[in-house]
Formats: structure tokens, C-alpha cells, sequence
């Protein structure tokens, strides 16, 4: 490399070989379409511009999550928004807490932002970067308040598990960035899915908790609905940060 190029963003879905050839990788998620509706465009236009973090910024020097925010406050996080029905609830009853939710379908961060307009939501920041990456470049150790699952990809093909976000490694990822006592929220309509989650979560020596009830602020969403509808049902998982020290 010449001293005038740039090194290539690091953020994953960026990721290129030492001759620049795109790199094949594993990730939880799969990017889908990037159509916007009449109501998304519109939602995304009047909000996107103070409450979206471009990709790009992540790789400019010195970034920093809270000067997004433009507070300190509690730090949650929540990892798949979808089309924001849970996000811009909870984030209503949460004023007091910075909410940074990560979603990578665009129309999804659209709808997101109109939902978010609707609730009143204004302490909520949206990214579309890889969440793993975020979490491991982005948000320091003890600096998550609380952390939300909520219906992540199942991924029910036994070839395709390797895809699935909670893994040891991610548990132990999590872990280090709640804060003492600082939660991890999960719900999943796949039952060999919530008992892998379960596994993975009580062999992790930082998080202890297990099944739970279901959470009664979170929103009965349309994907919620779908699954019960189909006969699967929802089940709750909850774990905390123990205060044992760092690893």
C-alpha cells in the first residue's frame, strides 16, 4: 500500500482480500431488498438525517456512539429492530435511557424511523453495521445498561446454525459489555433455537439467569403473532451480568 491510499473499511460487510476481491463470510443476518414504499421514503427523508448513523461513519477516527446522542444516559441496545414495532415502544417508556438499535434492511430502518416519529421516540440512534463488529469496536467494556434479542434469525437448517448470533463467543462478546447486573433480553419462537440460547447463555461464567416470563412491556408484534398463529411457541430468556470481575 502507497502512503496516499486509504486501508479498507473494516466493518465486515466491507471486508476484501489483499487483491481487493470481496471476502466471503458468516454473518447472522442476510441483506434483503432496498426498495423504500412512498411511507418509507417520506419517514426516511424527515429522520434519517439526526436519528440515522451512516455506515461510514464508523470508520472515521475517533467515533463515538454518545456524541450521537448528545447525552450521557443508560445505554441500551438492540439487535434486529426489524420494522421498529418493539423498538419505538419500549424506547417510549425508556426516556431516560439512550437506545441504539442495529438493523441492516434499510426499508426496515425506514419504517423504524416513522415508528419512532409516531411514539415520540427521540432518544433512539439506528445503525446498520454488522452488530458483532459494532459491539467489539464500537461500545467499550461495563458500557451496555441493557441488551435486547428479540427474534433473531433461527436459522432452522441444522447446516446453516453456524449462522445463529448467540454462540459462546458472542455470549462472552455480550458479557464483557453490560454493565454489573446489566441484562440481556431474548426471545425466540424456535424451540431448539431458545434451547441452544439457553446452553450457550448458562455455560457463560459473567451471566446468569435462564427462562423467564414474558417481559409485559415488549409488544406483541406482527411477527410475534405470525409464529404463535403457526403454533410455536414464544419462549423468554433473561440473564445478568454477574459482578464478577472482567476477564
Amino acid at each position: 500500500m502507497t502512503d496516499h491510499e486509504q486501508p479498507p473499511p473494516a466493518r465486515p460487510h466491507l471486508r476484501l482480500t489483499a487483491d481487493g476481491r470481496r471476502m466471503r463470510e458468516v454473518l447472522s443476518y442476510s441483506r434483503r431488498g432496498s426498495r423504500f414504499s412512498a411511507r418509507q421514503q417520506l419517514a426516511w427523508d424527515v429522520h434519517a438525517p439526526v436519528w440515522w448513523i451512516p455506515d461510514d461513519e464508523v470508520d472515521e477516527p475517533g467515533f463515538s456512539i454518545r456524541e450521537w446522542f448528545g447525552r450521557e444516559a443508560p445505554l441500551v441496545v438492540e439487535i434486529g429492530c426489524g420494522v421498529g414495532e418493539a423498538t419505538a415502544a419500549l424506547a417510549a417508556r425508556l426516556p431516560e435511557c439512550n437506545v441504539l438499535g442495529f438493523e441492516v434492511w434499510r426499508p426496515g430502518i425506514a419504517d423504524t424511523l416513522g415508528r419512532l416519529a409516531e411514539a415520540g421516540a427521540t432518544n433512539v440512534r439506528l445503525l446498520g453495521v454488522d452488530a458483532v463488529w459494532s459491539m467489539e469496536r464500537l461500545l467499550g467494556p461495563g458500557s451496555v445498561h441493557e441488551l435486547w434479542t428479540f427474534f433473531p434469525d433461527p436459522w432452522p437448517k441444522k447446516r446453516h446454525h453456524k449462522r445463529r448470533l448467540v454462540t459462546p463467543r458472542f455470549a462472552a462478546l455480550v458479557a464483557s459489555r453490560l454493565e454489573p447486573g446489566g441484562r440481556w433480553r431474548l426471545a425466540t419462537d424456535w424451540t431448539d433455537y431458545a434451547r441452544q440460547m439457553q446452553d450457550v447463555l448458562d455455560a457463560e461464567p459473567l451471566l446468569e439467569g435462564g427462562p423467564t416470563v414474558r417481559w409485559a412491556e415488549r409488544p406483541l408484534t406482527r411477527f410475534e403473532r405470525r409464529g404463535l398463529a403457526e403454533g410455536r411457541p414464544v419462549t423468554d430468556l433473561c440473564y445478568a451480568r454477574t459482578s464478577s470481575s472482567s476477564r
